[in-house]
């Protein structure tokens, strides 16, 4: 016979101090957490969800970015020809020529300077990317120093307002636009001419890399395998999405730290538990005696405060999401150790972010409830 659940919250109730206490622990390390994976759940998502399926992205043999080496633009004479390659409206091939630097931006809240990604395009690099909306202002017009910022880096940096100028290269550059890439790769970029960008890298002759639109999936597929067997390119391919994808390894020492720091938290919340347990069953020993005596068993008495430990730590995690959701789609950025400038991403509590939680919280309450209801 089975001891019936109102038996354990009229306990907790009973004791409402130490059930408040315990569960507030609890909370705190689910909130730790939750906080946590809603991080690497943003990352994950900005890289994951970046790119087009049928753009291919072409860059130097032995390339594992766009920083590590140019290639020179006869080889781009080369890919323009390549079949396969969808037109834009006035016939051309969907090809973008394009070159990534580096440069230093001072925050807006005057918390120190930051790396930030500039990309140089081609007209055809804004239809590459037809996902990206124009927030303010004009695109950038060819030939001329003038850059559109993210919405995020308008909002993080300074004089990233449209009307403003950032001083990089050889001169001055206007901003003339904002755009919003929905929380892609692409929030944490400017954006400007091509060779106007090269003229003031002494880049002439060179790209970072090359985006290339195929007319289905297949094509897609089978222009990334003829780039990269073709020796006269000696150029490497992959398609845009499995790039950036290949970036949530950026993720790898935030994940590391977080849980180790949750880790050292959820055993200090799992004896916290098996305090209050101990605690109770020390209180209520001649209550299970009486509980013997009237016919429940042992397994019964078990699984009941078993239970109660559980009920518990799923009240803590009920609160530490309660108090993680102001936090849910904060916007952040971590430095992207591949292109060694900052990735902006916000926080995501996703469906499985939060179950995650909660059985986190569980077995908290598993550890923490079975040896003292052995002991009772």
């Amino acid at each position: 016979m089975a001891i019936p659940i109102s038996y354990n919250v009229r306990n907790l109730k009973l004791r409402k101090g130490l059930t408040i206490m315990t569960a507030m622990g609890i909370a705190l390390t689910v909130t730790t957490a939750l906080f946590i994976m809603a991080l690497l759940a943003g990352l994950q998502r900005a890289f994951k969800t970046s790119g087009n399926p049928l753009n291919v992205m072409v860059v130097r043999k032995g390339s594992t970015s766009e920083l590590t080496g140019p290639f020179p633009a006869d080889n781009f004479g080369v890919l323009k020809t390549l079949p396969g390659i969808a037109t834009n409206t006035a016939g051309e091939p969907l090809i973008s020529g394009e070159t990534v630097v580096v440069i230093v931006l001072p925050r807006a809240d005057g918390s120190g300077e930051v790396n930030v990604s500039v990309r140089g395009m081609m007209q055809n690099g804004l239809a590459l990317r037809s996902g990206v909306k124009l927030l303010q202002g004009l695109w950038f017009t060819p030939g001329q120093r003038e850059v559109v910022v993210s919405n995020s880096i308008h909002k993080r940096f300074s004089h990233a307002n449209v009307g403003d100028s950032i001083e990089f290269g050889k001169g001055v550059w206007q901003v003339v636009g904002v755009f919003d890439a929905g929380g892609t790769a692409y929030e944490s970029e400017i954006w400007g001419d091509v060779n106007q960008m090269n003229s003031d890298f002494d880049r002439q002759g060179v790209y970072s890399s090359a985006y290339l639109r195929a007319t289905d999936p297949v094509t897609a597929q089978a222009l990334k395998n003829r780039v990269g067997d073709d020796q006269r390119l000696k150029l490497d391919s992959s398609l845009e999405t499995e790039y950036y994808e290949r970036q949530t390894s950026n993720g790898a020492v935030i994940r590391f730290i977080g849980w180790l720091v949750a880790g050292i938290m959820a055993i200090g919340s799992s004896f916290a538990a098996m305090n209050t347990m101990y605690a109770a069953v020390a209180y209520r020993s001649r209550e299970i005696a009486t509980l013997r005596v009237i016919g429940f068993s042992r397994p019964s008495i078990l699984t009941s405060f078993v239970f109660e430990a559980v009920l518990l730590s799923l009240i803590g995690a009920l609160v530490g999401i309660v108090l993680m959701l102001p936090f849910n789609g904060m916007t952040t950025g971590t430095s992207n150790q591949t292109t060694f400038s900052e990735v902006v991403f916000s926080l995501q509590m996703t469906p499985m972010v939060i179950i995650t939680a909660i059985l986190f919280a569980m077995v908290m309450g598993l550890f923490g409830g079975i040896f003292p209801a052995w002991h009772a």
